[in-house]
């Protein structure tokens, strides 16, 4: 069959569509990586959006199309990790109990992370390294966790079939879980562990051994 006019325009459409895609997940991706280098280099609370831009060569007006404040630079970029969670968890084999399906989408998430290549395992060592070593990060950080864990509740919910507004079992598995991997990640940070392979083993660990805690004491 002869390609039409159209169906060369359409093709085009979307292949330049799919180039400003590319190269605006690029400049994100630099803004982030030059806010989390600025952030560790000379503190979070005194480094500048000016700052920022200009390690990029970008305006602030292309810095405040991607985020709002120095803060959203580093919980948009936590969110889409909670993301990946949220979408693993949906995709877990129904039948599987609860905290197996969360400690599978943990692995999946941590899995993932370190194995996209050097540059995302980077990101994410900064990204844990400043979060846990930055008291002006605390409040957005425990908003965030507790977001994502009525999302995961609410997931939990579906599994077990009840109505989360009455059965408080998926809100306590979850936050058995986030628990859990909150103790590994402080742990690992007063060790000075940041690199992604050896947390995501130090977190595995831990929930492993949550688990196991739980299961020998009721």
């Amino acid at each position: 069959m002869t390609a039409t006019p159209a169906d060369d325009g359409r093709a085009l459409s979307g292949t330049l569509a799919g180039l400003r895609e590319r190269k605006k997940q690029r400049t994100r991706l630099a803004l982030v990586d030059a806010a989390l280098d600025l952030f560790l280099a000379q503190g979070y609370e005194a480094t500048t959006i000016d700052e920022i831009v200009a390690a990029v060569e970008v305006s602030q007006r292309t810095f405040f199309r991607y985020f709002a404040t120095k803060e959203d630079v580093v919980m948009d970029t936590l969110v889409q990790y909670d993301q990946l969670m949220k979408d693993a968890l949906a995709a877990r084999p129904p039948a599987e109990k609860p905290f197996a399906a969360l400690f599978g989408c943990l692995s999946v998430v941590l899995e993932t992370i370190s194995e996209s290549g050097q540059e995302e395992s980077e990101r994410f060592r900064k990204l844990h390294q400043l979060v846990e070593t930055t008291p002006a990060l605390v409040h957005a950080h425990m908003a965030r966790y507790a977001e994502i864990e009525k999302l995961l509740a609410a997931l939990i919910a579906q599994r077990l079939g009840v109505d989360p507004e009455t059965d408080l079992r998926p809100q306590l598995i979850v936050a058995f879980h986030s628990g859990a991997t909150r103790v590994a990640f402080e742990d690992c940070a007063r060790h000075g562990i940041w690199d992604a392979p050896t947390v995501a083993a130090r977190v595995k660990g831990t929930v492993v051994l949550a688990h196991e805690t739980l299961r020998d004491l009721v």
